[in-house]
């Protein structure tokens, strides 16, 4: 069976839409997916399942996630070789730099990485870089001035909102090697 990765959306932030994850890989697992695996508490979730289209594994996970916990998450899914071509693909600037944040800012389908794009407008030159592959678009910017940079915006962005959901680089690099171990 092929593997999937599901990112939720906005869980357990600020005390908001609380999920354990113990409860979650029980909810996956009873909805009939198998080798279920979470990571960390912001709603991380791979697991293998007959191959279907990522856009009806997401209305699935969604529907799980109601079910069990009444919260309306929007999750973004992913193959794993989707999401291992789209990480192998980081621009070299990404994540080389400690003085900088490097996210990885993954796109929630039917809304297109070129949507997202648009919508936040050009980088400004010297604070921020970004760079898109696939759902994925790769953004860096300095500590210093992370304030200042346009896409610093995309999450408290209203036309944005329920487009995307953001992983640090290193959330992103270890959620690659979960796919990749068995």
């Amino acid at each position: 069976m092929p593997k999937y990765i599901a990112l939720l959306r906005g869980i357990n932030v600020g005390g908001k839409n609380k999920i354990a994850m113990p409860v979650l890989k029980a909810a996956f697992e009873a909805a009939g997916f198998a080798d279920v695996k979470t990571y960390i508490n912001s709603g991380n979730v791979i697991f293998s399942a007959e191959r279907e289209d990522t856009v009806a594994l997401q209305q699935r996970c969604w529907q799980i996630i109601m079910d069990t916990f009444g919260l309306d998450i929007i999750t973004a899914v992913m193959s794993a070789e989707e999401y291992a071509d789209a990480l192998n693909h980081a621009p070299d600037w990404w994540d080389n730099d400690t003085d900088s944040k490097h996210n990885a800012i993954f796109v929630i389908k039917p809304v297109s990485t070129a949507e997202v794009i648009e919508a936040v407008g050009e980088t400004k030159p010297g604070y921020e870089q970004a760079a898109s592959y696939g759902q994925v678009i790769f953004w860096s910017a300095p500590i210093k001035t992370f304030s200042q940079t346009r896409w610093s915006q995309v999450v408290s962005a209203k036309a944005l909102y329920n487009s995307v959901t953001i992983r640090n680089a290193n959330t992103a690099k270890k959620l690659l090697q979960l796919l990749g171990d068995e």
